[in-house]
């Protein structure tokens, strides 16, 4: 139970990191996301971007479960 903290901040470290990246990166506009645009709305499902960071995190999380 001591663990939920470091891990609560270790997200929230996380989180920050990768928003600071998609500033630089483009990665929100990568080829397979879905964009929307009609008259007066926009609809943006990013696809590839959500598997790409859900891969990187999956690594980054079995990395350090793995050197603990």
């Amino acid at each position: 139970m001591m663990n939920v903290p470091k891990t609560i901040m270790l997200l929230g470290v996380v989180l920050i990191v990768v928003g600071f990246l998609m500033q630089f990166i483009k990665l929100g506009r990568l080829p397979g996301d879905i964009v929307i645009k009609k008259e007066n709305a926009t609809f943006y499902f990013p696809i590839m971007t959500s598997i790409i960071l859900s891969v990187v995190l999956s690594l980054i999380f079995y990395m350090i479960g793995r050197f603990r």
